[in-house]
């Protein structure tokens, strides 16, 4: 809104005061990130107080006795604390993104599509009412069709845009400098797939207090870099775009998603003021599952799929701890092989007190995507 405010004057006054900062996608991400950051830290405080009166409390519930007790603290803390990262996100991009980029309504999209599943499911399983009948949330096959239908949408429109993008149809392997062609049915394939599953491995990965808020605020300042490479900006120096420097997919506009993950990092951080060790809020499913659809959302637009593995590398670690127990829980007809998934409960149950165990993720969080980034020259 701000970006087109400012070049409707330019065509009046602001031409003649020399304002051209905001044609400046990192200044707007900036801005973007600030907005979010301090209209998440203002609107918290009324939303948390809002969320107890309406007793809308966490009431953790788990298969084994020891972890009950050692979250038995999370009782009654409010929850559908996600309210406050979408809100201050959606306003910190509506404010300084370039509103009539594609790749700016498909990220809108994702979160309103993905916030309303995790909306209703929280809501159905806080309060446990259908109909005047007891129900623990979305049934797992609901909550999949939902997610299914959000991110086929999400594949045909990312699909039409990317028609006359050649490195846009292409499968990019990390330290290899081409990419494999892609047929419209693999690309759909793998847009289904990581949207999907990052929603889910974030949704995972929210169980203590800050975790999976402060590794999504790592993951999504990557983001932000993976999305002005991947663009048309060019770099001084080498007078060619950053992605043909570093042979990288090219995809023109993605740039423009630098000020929607920089509204997702501000208001992260925002929220885990209030989402720390001991946490006054909860994201909730509406929290969890849009931020992780929005991270494979990135992914997909600057085709970094593969690379997705490491820049989420905790968040892989938690869903895939959760795939490994189930299987093999069932394989061997009741045996484990961690003490509980997602993994953070297995260390916490092996003796780390929750900040550690947050804390340590965090900073595997932050090697992963130092990791990530330096890949980046390897080619």
């Amino acid at each position: 809104m701000i970006y087109h405010l400012f070049n409707w004057l330019r065509e009046g006054v602001a031409h003649r005061i020399g304002f051209y900062a905001y044609e400046d996608v990192l200044f707007r991400a900036v801005m973007a990130a600030l907005t979010s950051l301090v209209l998440a830290l203002l609107m918290a405080p009324r939303v948390i107080r809002w969320l107890m009166r309406a007793k809308i409390g966490d009431r953790p519930e788990f298969h084994h006795a020891a972890l009950n007790e050692l979250m038995r603290q999370r009782a009654n803390t409010p929850t559908m604390g996600g309210i406050i990262i979408l809100t201050a996100i959606l306003a910190g991009t509506f404010l300084w993104a370039k509103l009539s980029n594609p790749f700016i309504h498909k990220a809108i999209f994702v979160i309103l599509w993905f916030g309303g599943i995790g909306a209703v499911d929280d809501w159905l399983k806080l309060t446990g009412k259908i109909r005047q009948r007891s129900r623990d949330g979305l049934k797992p096959w609901e909550k999949l069709v939902w997610q299914f239908g959000g991110a086929v949408l999400i594949g045909v429109f990312l699909y039409s845009d990317f028609r006359n993008i050649d490195d846009a149809l292409r499968f990019w392997l990390p330290f290899y400098k081409h990419g494999i062609p892609l047929a419209w049915w693999m690309f759909a394939i793998i847009t289904v797939l990581y949207i999907t599953a990052t929603s889910n491995a974030v949704n995972l990965t929210d169980g203590m207090d800050g975790l999976a808020s402060g590794c999504v605020g790592i993951m999504s300042i990557v983001l932000v870099v993976l999305c002005y490479i991947a663009s048309e900006y060019m770099s001084r120096a080498h007078q060619m775009t950053w992605a043909g420097y570093l042979l990288l997919p090219h995809i023109p506009e993605s740039g423009e998603l630098c000020v929607f993950f920089g509204a997702i990092t501000g208001a992260i951080f925002g929220f885990l003021w209030y989402n720390c060790h001991p946490a006054q809020v909860f994201m909730g499913d509406v929290g969890s599952l849009p931020l992780g659809a929005a991270m494979g959302y990135g992914a997909i637009v600057t085709r970094n799929e593969l690379l997705l593995f490491v820049i989420g590398g905790v968040f892989m670690m938690e869903l895939f701890s959760v795939v490994l127990q189930v299987g093999y829980f069932k394989y061997s007809g009741g045996k484990r092989i961690f003490r509980c998934a997602p993994i953070h409960h297995h260390f916490h149950l092996a003796g780390w007190s929750e900040p550690q165990v947050v804390v340590r993720f965090w900073l595997l969080s932050i090697a992963f995507a130092v990791i990530a980034l330096a890949t980046l020259k390897l080619r």
